[in-house]
């Protein structure tokens, strides 16, 4: 007789881990090694991070997936060529990219983002589900201008700190800034003490 296979039991925190983590060892890398070594020691940890999402989850997310496959190309071409403009350029990609799936779908009816965060609001209504989709459209467009400023009129290092801690800080909060809307719109109060629901980032 064969067993059903055991389903993951990953903590609820060790998702954003696998997203933040490579980041936060770029960042330490950098300090310590420099830029390039940093981005190669980044594009390691994200393709570990793949690894371990495959192995502990049991799947890999469409965000990881994407942002391993920047990380990498784009890796690449700041150590090849000696720029690190090819690294600083993965963000706005895909802030871009998430921007227009998001305003692709609501202008077809259809918020995308409930595909990605249906499991953590699952008593949202559909007007709130619209709402929630168009706020993160719009946030998503800012941080793709903002990365483009910070990074043709600032340092490098001082770009990294902005993407480490700023970028999650500013998400954290766009996110809690959201939550009254959603509580309008059926989000249970036992959700949001837990932790409110991020969508995926850059």
């Amino acid at each position: 007789m064969t067993t059903a296979p055991e389903k993951s039991t990953a903590p609820g925190w060790f998702g954003p881990a696998l997203d933040f983590g490579p980041l936060l060892a770029f960042f330490v890398a950098y300090k310590f090694l420099g830029i390039f070594a940093g981005t190669a020691i980044f594009m390691l940890a994200i393709a570990a991070a793949v690894l371990v999402s495959r192995i502990k989850l049991g799947r890999v997310s469409p965000m990881l997936w994407l942002s391993a496959i920047l990380v990498i190309g784009f890796g690449g071409l700041t150590i090849y060529f000696h720029d690190p403009k090819f690294i600083q350029l993965k963000p706005t990609i895909i802030y871009a990219l998430l921007a227009a799936l998001l305003f692709g779908g609501l202008l077809t009816g259809r918020p995308l983002l409930k595909f990605v965060l249906e499991a953590g609001y699952k008593d949202l209504d559909d007007k709130g589900w619209l709402k929630l989709s168009r706020n993160w459209a719009w946030f998503f467009v800012a941080m793709a201008v903002g990365n483009e400023v910070i990074r043709a009129n600032f340092s490098f290092d001082q770009w990294l700190m902005v993407k480490v801690w700023g970028v999650t800080i500013a998400t954290l909060l766009f996110a809690l800034a959201n939550v009254p809307m959603l509580m309008k719109h059926g989000l249970a109060l036992n959700t949001v003490e837990k932790q409110p629901p991020l969508p995926p980032q850059g």
